[in-house]
């Protein structure tokens, strides 16, 4: 088959950073090729923990702060890039959740903060984003959404699937 390459991005509560990973879903079954972490600065860890409870100006906090956050995103595609020694060109989307600041799906809302057209104009690649809010909207929880990514790898009838801590080793 030929390569389709996507790029996952994450941050999720602990606010420590943003992780991706480079796969390869055109391989079959689909392969890592990179992954990458970027440690969120001191200060946009503290704004992102800040933005959990309302405050002062809050609106134009969240803007910039879901900049610096698709900066710090840029940083690790990048990384991922290089290690696969990939151009942008190669890589079919980029799927990005955002970071979560506020999550009520019991009043039908999740607040994720990200601007993923800045992304996609920082690394010329195509930006998916905000599935948490489809979830909610579909009468989902917003997360977690893994589990499904992993139902859909690892259907099969005739046998179990697996999923470890190292995103290297997928049990069939």
């Amino acid at each position: 088959m030929a390569p389709e390459y996507y790029i996952g991005l994450m941050s999720g509560t602990s606010v420590d950073g943003v992780d991706a990973v480079l796969a390869d879903f055109g391989a079959v079954p689909p392969r890592t090729l990179a992954r990458a972490h970027a440690a969120f600065p001191d200060a946009l860890r503290l704004e992102l923990h800040a933005l959990q409870r309302s405050g002062v100006d809050e609106i134009h906090r969240a803007a910039l702060a879901a900049n610096a956050l698709m900066d710090c995103c840029a940083v690790v595609v990048a990384d991922v890039l290089a290690q696969a020694s990939l151009a942008a060109r190669a890589i079919t989307a980029i799927g990005l959740h955002g970071q979560t600041v506020r999550h009520r799906p019991e009043l039908g809302y999740t607040t994720q903060l990200a601007n993923p057209a800045r992304l996609a104009e920082i690394t010329g690649i195509t930006v998916v984003a905000d599935f948490r809010s489809r979830d909610v909207a579909a009468g989902g929880q917003g997360a977690p959404l893994a589990p499904a990514l992993h139902a859909a790898l690892l259907r099969a009838a005739d046998r179990h699937g697996v999923v470890i801590d190292d995103p290297e080793e997928v049990l069939r």
